[in-house]
C-alpha cells in the first residue's frame, strides 16, 4: 500500500536541510530503484520553483511500504529528522486513483 509522509520544517532550518539533503535524496533514490516511490518533493516557502533563501516549509513523499508501521519507521529514520529539520512528521495511508 502507498503511504503519504508529510514532514513539516522547523523555522530557519534551511542550512540543516541543505546539509542533510544528499543523504535524504539517497534514501529516496533507493525507494525509486526498488519501484516503490510514487513521488517526492519539497514545499517551497514562497510561490517559486527555487525559493532561494526563503527555503522550504516541508516535504511530501508518497511511497509503497508493507505496513503503516514500516512507513513510520522509514520516516523516523529520515536524515531530515536526525538533522532537526522536521518539526513534525505525519504518515497516512494513501490510495492512488489517478492517473490510472
Amino acid at each position: 500500500m502507498f503511504y503519504a509522509i508529510v514532514g513539516e520544517d522547523r523555522p530557519d532550518t534551511l542550512a540543516q536541510r541543505l546539509a542533510a539533503r544528499p543523504d535524504h535524496v539517497q534514501r529516496l533514490k533507493a525507494l525509486q530503484a526498488e519501484g516503490r516511490l510514487l513521488m517526492a518533493g519539497p514545499f517551497p516557502a514562497i510561490d517559486a520553483p527555487d525559493p532561494g533563501p526563503a527555503g522550504f516549509t516541508g516535504s511530501l513523499i508518497v511511497a509503497e511500504f508493507p505496513s503503516l508501521t514500516a512507513a513510520r519507521a522509514w520516516a523516523d529514520a529520515d536524515p531530515y529528522v536526525a538533522a532537526g529539520v522536521y518539526d513534525r512528521v505525519t504518515v497516512r495511508p494513501f490510495k492512488k486513483v489517478l492517473p490510472a
